[in-house]
């Protein structure tokens, strides 16, 4: 059995926010070329991912916040059939076409069914290979790309449909995941760990110092070597006292040192590491038990060879 999943669906293609934009439909083809040319893809369970429910959204969002997304895609399609723009703008870098609410969808929909396969015993772990990402969405706001937050809906899903007690969040963007924050603050229910370089997106970085947070903000041009020690320092240590029953990745790929969007200096070899450290806390505290989410990385070369290094870890091939 392939023990490790990989969730993707075809409309999160089709979300788009116009030309040149960093965060474009090519990066899930940048992935998946690279896991087809390197025989990665033949070892994972290859799964579609299904529309999310609203109801399970709804564990992490506002109903305001999704009445407002599903309202703004009719008023464009409206717009569109009369002429009008082809994108409705939520902040400077962040806009929606008649296609991102269903790539939205199936992107949550992606974390949910990877949680329900892997908490079910089908599948070891998991990888998302989503977008639009998430980790920038806030219980009632779209910003940073990001229209639902598909880590902390998964992650809530798993305590509230699935009854676990504790689940962790790891998140190694180069961007502070400032919406799951907003989302998690103050629930002791899930512990959630990340470096992110600071000053940066989003102005102000953390604003929490609510006792589940592990924050580590980090200078521009900061290493891998210095942030393997960060985490070695702060982040395991803590992960280990609070022994998950599930591990959630928010898996940005954009600190890479090739990747303009941020000034941060990881190479390939710091991903690889990063995985295997938390792998390791997985294999102790949680049999394992891993849903990786795509946020960040807008180099398409770095992406796509961390994110075979990230799965060929996760499936151990």
């Amino acid at each position: 059995m392939n023990k490790t999943g990989y969730f993707t669906h075809p409309d999160c293609k089709k979300h788009e926010m116009g030309a040149g934009h960093p965060e474009c439909p090519e990066r899930l083809d940048a992935i998946e070329d690279r896991l087809i040319a390197s025989g990665v893809k033949d070892a994972l369970a290859c799964r579609e991912a299904p529309i999310a429910p609203i109801a399970d959204i709804e564990l992490a969002h506002g109903r305001m916040h999704v009445a407002a997304l599903r309202g703004l895609t009719d008023g464009l399609r409206e717009d569109i059939a009369a002429g009008g723009p082809s994108h409705a703008q939520i902040d400077p870098d962040t806009s929606l076409n008649v296609h991102t609410w269903d790539a939205a969808l199936r992107a949550a929909g992606a974390a949910l069914a990877a949680t329900d396969a892997v908490l079910a015993g089908e599948l070891e772990n998991a990888f998302c290979a989503i977008r639009p990402p998430g980790h920038h969405a806030g219980r009632d706001q779209a910003m940073g790309f990001c229209f639902l937050n598909n880590v902390a809906i998964a992650a809530r899903y798993a305590l509230e449909r699935h009854g676990l007690k504790r689940v962790a969040i790891v998140d190694f963007d180069v961007h502070h995941g400032n919406g799951t924050e907003n989302i998690i603050a103050g629930d002791q229910r899930i512990l959630m760990v990340g470096f992110f370089q600071h000053p940066f997106y989003p102005v102000g970085g953390a604003r929490s110092q609510a006792s589940n947070l592990v924050n580590l903000p980090v200078p521009a041009y900061t290493k891998g070597a210095q942030v393997r020690e960060l985490i070695a320092e702060h982040w395991l240590p803590r992960l280990e006292a609070y022994r998950p029953e599930m591990i959630f990745i928010s898996a940005g790929f954009d600190a890479h040192r090739e990747d303009e969007m941020g000034q941060m200096g990881l190479v390939d070899a710091d991903y690889a590491w990063i995985t295997k450290r938390v792998r390791e806390v997985a294999k102790r505290h949680c049999q394992g038990r891993i849903v990786s989410c795509l946020e960040g990385g807008y180099n398409l070369d770095a992406l796509a060879r961390c994110v075979e290094i990230h799965i060929r870890l996760l499936a151990d091939v």
